[in-house]
Parts: structure tokens; C-alpha cells; sequence
């Protein structure tokens, strides 16, 4: 029955230089007996001994994500639900976990940092295909670690797993062909680039704190600097401390009034909110209803933007920083090159700094610095 769905999944996801590790590696050990559920009350605890041996191999062997732990706490642990927080570990679908595999271009004789073990079963699919000498593996939460070192021994696979913070990599096994986050960053940590070979690259997550996500795609050149693109639209749970900080009591309608015909609601749509990010770095983002709220926690800026009449919206700014300015200004840049998809931006990262840019043809290109 296991080798059955795990042949079912893999023909599903169908991706030829990853079938026969899909095949092979048993999933059900690196998502254990427990998951999570999202209902009303929260996230529930789950056990396998709750379903049929049957539905329990179907939801393991399903492509979808299983949370494995939220605010720190596995799911073996949670005698009763956690109300709605992060989830902070989980076993990724497997068809996206394939994706980044293949967008990070790892095949036979490279060697692999992976920043984020998680469970193991993404450290285990490179394992089974590279051979486990050739995969070093870095967990920061150190019961996560020990869960996935586990499960790996289980499964035969002995990669090099390392309990530590994956934003410092592992100097020891240096340099890596291939580095493949994940995690999601706000920026790239400088020691990835060092630790990386010169035409090797680093495939990432970014997710900043208004919430846009990103995968990066970076190649290190020789002269230790990095550039690429984002292929795709992921979003991963962020490295503990690149995430954001609590956005705490905020007053609506508080400031400096001015009047906007930008539409706010294009923060709905993901290159809208990426953009929005790029403009406001250290902002995070909320909806009250139908006012859109920007909020500078570091800072103590603020803005909201809420309707007036048929012909734009009430603005609302204080602090130092004029969030709904920087951010109207970006999205307005954005529209007038033609609204590009996010994966028409660039991203470059030297020693000194990192930036977003976008090629508006004649124009000459827009660029965003990324946060130090």
C-alpha cells in the first residue's frame, strides 16, 4: 500500500529527474504519527490513530503541506488546539518542494547546503539522488533537528545535519555548488555568498514584512557578488530572525490628511503588494475592513488609506516615514512600466549592498534597496 501512493505521488508530480526519489523516500517518517489541522478553533493536533490507516497514507502521500509544529510546539506534543498563529514547521508539498529542487539546478556531483532541514524529507530526496555525502543540512530549532535526524537515519540517508543558524551556513564543508533555503530571508545572508563557488548558485525564499513572497534564483560570480531573478511566487515561513515583529495597537485616522486616486487595493495582487514591500521595507500591512493600514513598528511611522468618494481615498500619514508616499510612488512607477509580473525584476547582492530592480526599457530602470 505505502509503495503504491508513493509511486501515485510521483506520477502525479511527474518530474523525471526527481521520480525515482519520490518513489523511494517514505514520507510517512518524516511527517511522523501527528499533524496539524486548521479549523475555527485554531490548529488542532491530529493523530494518525484519529483515521483509517488508508485516509492516513492518502493525506500523507497527498501533495499539499503538513504543519509538523506552531509557536514552537510539534505536533506530538499539542494535548489541545493552538489558537491561529505561525506555523513555524512543516513537511512542504511535495510538488513545490520539486520545483525549488529543480529551479536551484541540482543534479549528480554537486554538493548541496540546505538551510532549513525541517522534517528531512526534501534533505532526503537530494540524499537519495546525490548520494549523502554530498548534502550538509542546518536546523536551527534544535527539537525539529533531532526529529529529522531521526527520520533520516530511519531511512537510511546520513547527510550532514547541523543544529545551528542556517544564516551563518556551515563553513566546513565549503564551498557548495548548490545552496537551496528553506526558510524565507528579507535578504541574503553575506556568508551564503561566501561559501558558495564562483557559478554556483543560491535558490531562496524572500518574504519581507508586508508579506510579498518571492523565490530568488542568485549565480555567485568570481568576483564574490550575486544576481538573478524570481521565478516564482513562494511563500515559506521566514528564518526566526528575519521575521517580523509584532505590529502592537495601531490608531486609524491619525496625522497628516491628503487625498490619493492610487487604489490601495493593489496590494491585493502579489506583484502589487512585492512592489509595495520594495517601497516600505520596514512596513507591515493590514486590512480594517476597507482601509488599508501600513504600519512602521521600528520607526513608529503610519499611514492608512481609506475610501472617500468615487474619486480616490482619504490619507492618513505620520512618523518620519510617509509610507503611502514611498509606496504611491513605487506603484505608480510600476503601472507606468506596464504592470510586469515580478518576475521581470533583478535582484543583486554585493558586500556592500543589495537591490531590486526592474528594466523600464528607455527609461533606464527602477531600483529598491533592500534592508541592511
Amino acid at each position: 500500500m505505502t509503495a503504491k501512493v508513493r509511486h501515485e505521488l510521483a506520477a502525479e508530480i511527474d518530474h523525471p529527474r526527481w521520480r525515482a526519489a519520490l518513489e523511494a523516500v517514505p514520507r510517512e517518517l518524516f511527517v511522523g504519527d501527528n499533524v496539524f489541522h486548521p479549523d475555527a478553533r485554531g490548529w488542532v493536533p491530529v493523530h494518525r490513530s484519529k483515521m483509517s490507516p488508508e485516509d492516513w497514507l492518502a493525506l500523507i502521500y497527498s501533495d499539499q503541506s503538513l504543519v509538523t509544529q506552531v509557536a514552537g510546539v510539534l505536533a506530538e506534543d499539542a494535548g489541545e488546539p493552538i489558537a491561529n498563529v505561525w506555523a513555524t514547521s512543516s513537511s512542504t508539498l511535495p510538488s513545490l518542494v520539486v520545483r525549488m529542487l529543480d529551479t536551484a539546478g541540482i543534479s549528480e556531483g554537486d554538493k548541496v547546503l540546505e538551510i532549513g532541514t525541517g522534517t528531512g524529507y526534501s534533505t532526503a530526496l537530494m540524499c537519495h539522488r546525490l548520494g549523502s555525502g554530498a548534502v550538509t543540512s542546518i536546523e536551527f530549532d534544535p527539537a525539529v533537528a533531532g526529529r529529522a535526524k531521526t527520520a533520516l537515519t530511519a531511512a537510511g540517508y546520513a547527510p550532514t545535519l547541523v543544529q545551528g543558524d542556517g544564516l551563518d551556513g556551515f563553513d566546513r564543508n565549503a564551498p557548495y555548488d548548490r545552496l537551496l533555503a528553506t526558510c524565507a530571508v528579507r535578504t541574503i545572508p553575506l556568508r551564503w555568498l561566501r561559501q558558495v563557488r564562483p557559478g554556483g548558485t543560491i535558490t531562496t525564499p524572500l518574504l519581507g514584512w508586508i508579506g510579498a513572497g518571492a523565490l530568488a534564483h542568485l549565480q555567485v560570480a568570481d568576483d564574490g557578488t550575486a544576481s538573478g531573478t524570481f521565478p516564482e511566487v513562494v511563500y515559506f515561513q521566514p528564518a526566526r530572525p528575519h521575521a517580523a515583529p509584532p505590529m502592537g495597537m495601531m490608531k486609524l485616522g491619525v496625522g497628516d490628511a491628503s487625498h490619493t486616486t492610487m487604489d490601495p487595493a493593489l496590494l491585493n495582487d502579489e506583484t502589487g503588494q512585492f512592489v509595495a514591500q520594495l517601497a516600505a521595507p520596514h512596513a507591515q500591512h493590514v486590512w480594517v475592513e476597507s482601509t488599508l493600514a501600513l504600519h512602521d513598528v521600528e520607526s513608529g511611522s503610519h499611514a492608512d488609506v481609506e475610501p472617500a468618494d468615487s474619486s480616490g481615498w482619504v490619507v492618513h500619514q505620520y512618523g518620519p516615514n510617509r509610507l503611502w508616499d514611498a509606496v504611491e510612488r513605487a506603484l505608480a512607477s510600476w503601472l507606468d512600466a506596464g504592470k510586469p509580473h515580478q518576475s521581470a525584476f533583478t535582484l543583486t547582492v554585493t558586500p556592500e549592498r543589495q537591490w531590486v530592480s526592474l528594466d523600464v526599457g528607455g527609461s533606464g530602470s527602477l531600483r529598491w534597496n533592500l534592508p541592511a
